[in-house]
């Protein structure tokens, strides 16, 4: 790579060099940062950030004078939070909490602990739920011959009415 300043690699590569909000980075990644870039660096896609700025879930977003997004180091870091609890499976409204508890300072772990413990009961119902799925399949697929017959165990089973 070229010891070059990153205006003059833009200039030399004829690409035009992104607009920031100030002109000065406030660090060695050049922050504040624009949407794509800013989504790259938490492992979320563009319009999925769009969305939790819509949420309500990433807020102060701060503009260019020409309207466009400039996301800071911290935001990034909220938006990798955001992310994580994704994976985990939280919903938007438990992140939302969380989120509000990850920045008040004064805040009880105990209320982390009860959300989070929350979100484990409600996995184990959710995953009981899915090996009773699963067990009533395996039955229906023993009893089916998969041969060229037409008589089908599971789409018989498919088709009985649900009981009252």
């Amino acid at each position: 790579m070229s010891a070059a300043p990153p205006a003059e690699r833009s200039r030399r590569s004829g690409r035009r060099a992104e607009a920031t909000a100030t002109s000065t980075p406030t660090s060695a990644f050049g922050w504040p940062v624009p949407i794509s870039t800013a989504a790259e660096r938490a492992g979320v896609s563009p319009r999925m950030l769009r969305h939790y700025e819509s949420l309500g879930l990433l807020a102060g977003v701060a503009r260019t004078d020409s309207g466009y997004r400039q996301y800071t180091e911290s935001d990034v870091h909220t938006l990798r939070f955001i992310r994580r609890a994704r994976d985990l499976g939280f919903s938007i409204q438990e992140i939302a909490t969380l989120l509000g508890l990850w920045q008040d300072q004064h805040r009880a772990s105990a209320q982390v602990k009860q959300i989070a413990q929350a979100h484990i009961d409600d996995l184990g119902q959710r995953i009981a739920a899915m090996q009773a799925m699963q067990r009533s399949l395996q039955a229906l697929v023993g009893c089916c011959q998969g041969d060229g017959r037409p008589d089908c165990p599971i789409l018989d089973d498919l088709a009985v009415p649900p009981r009252a």
